[in-house]
């Protein structure tokens, strides 16, 4: 009798940045479908989502992959319930309203691979810091290029475990990379990410290298990590005119509390890195324009050249958000306008 290990995955309640959390469950006969994945729970005393005298909260499983790292083994993402079955307070995916899955997302995620010993990024010399920044965007060589071993690793099993990962490349700091994930639907877009930061951190144990997911982990000249949010739905896809692009971009800057609700869940500590430089704009200014990366929304000359029929890149979100939370503020915003 064949058993099958699937690895549970859920975001806690750890603040101001929630995250990752797995646990094993061995299935019998496992054929490896969702609808195969029965409920689960957790102590969520244990991970600050409830208290000691009612500690139980639930997983429910929203998406599942192969596991290329074990034998017979998947990864399951879920979302956390209270123990009623509603919607934990600490779950950002409720809150998407994608039903149609009209909306599209693409996200740039980006991050450090990080020394725990000299709790430095790699390349940078213990004490001291390496060259400035520059040679080490899309650098190859061992004087630019650190820690590829473990990004190409990590490539592979996300290719192998079906994530839809386009592309991935050295940063603009030393030891700085990024991967982006694409896909028809704001919760699936989630669901990538997040199984490929799991899968990233899992791969980097092997290798005694941490992963540094917050936006300015280098204070000073270095570029912050975001995780760019490109986004389109029908609308946007297909308009054909400038009229509805400035639209919706100004739906964004509309109001100081339309800003705010953004970057209130743009990622923690955004305030190091939406300083107006290193290809940012200021955190208390809004700005959009065409091919701009100073500027908070981007509008790609692929879209203008496409005769204004593509997408938006909000350029805000930094790289230790929650890509459910930015797609649903996202969503709402485009919808008001």
């Amino acid at each position: 009798m064949a058993k099958s290990k699937l690895e549970y995955i859920w975001l806690d309640g750890s603040e101001p940045t929630q995250g990752l959390r797995s646990k094993t469950k061995i299935i019998k006969d496992f054929g490896g479908t969702l609808e195969e994945c029965p409920m689960w729970s957790f102590d969520g005393s244990s991970t600050g989502q409830a208290s000691g005298g009612a500690s139980d909260c639930l997983l429910k499983p929203v998406a599942i992959y192969p596991d290329p790292d074990r034998k017979n083994g998947y990864l399951v993402m879920t979302e956390v319930l209270s123990a009623d079955g509603s919607a934990h307070a600490t779950n950002g995916r409720a809150t998407i309203e994608d039903d149609d899955n009209d909306f599209w997302f693409g996200f740039e995620q980006e991050y450090f691979l990080w020394d725990p010993e000299t709790d430095l990024p790699l390349g940078f010399p213990a004490g001291g810091f390496p060259g400035p920044q520059g040679p080490y965007y899309c650098s190859v060589g061992a004087k630019n290029a650190y820690g590829r071993e473990i990004i190409e690793e990590h490539l592979d099993i996300c290719l192998e475990a079906g994530l839809n990962v386009e592309g991935i490349n050295a940063e603009v700091a030393a030891g700085q990379w990024e991967f982006q994930v694409f896909a028809k639907g704001a919760a699936e877009a989630g669901d990538q990410i997040w199984v490929a930061r799991y899968l990233l951190e899992r791969t980097a144990e092997k290798y005694g290298v941490a992963i540094n997911w917050h936006c300015k982990p280098v204070l000073g000249d270095w570029n912050g990590s975001g995780m760019h949010a490109n986004f389109s739905n029908t609308a946007l896809r297909t308009a054909g005119n400038k009229e509805t692009y400035d639209k919706i971009c100004s739906a964004f800057g509309a109001s100081p509390e339309v800003i705010k609700a953004c970057i209130d869940v743009y990622g923690a500590d955004n305030h190091l890195r939406l300083t107006g430089l290193h290809e940012t704009q200021a955190i208390d200014k809004f700005s959009y324009g065409i091919s701009d990366r100073g500027a908070s929304i981007r509008i790609p000359i692929a879209t203008v050249e496409n005769d204004w029929k593509g997408w938006l890149e909000d350029r805000r979100p930094n790289s230790a958000a929650d890509p459910y939370k930015v797609a649903a503020v996202i969503i709402k915003t485009v919808k008001s306008a």
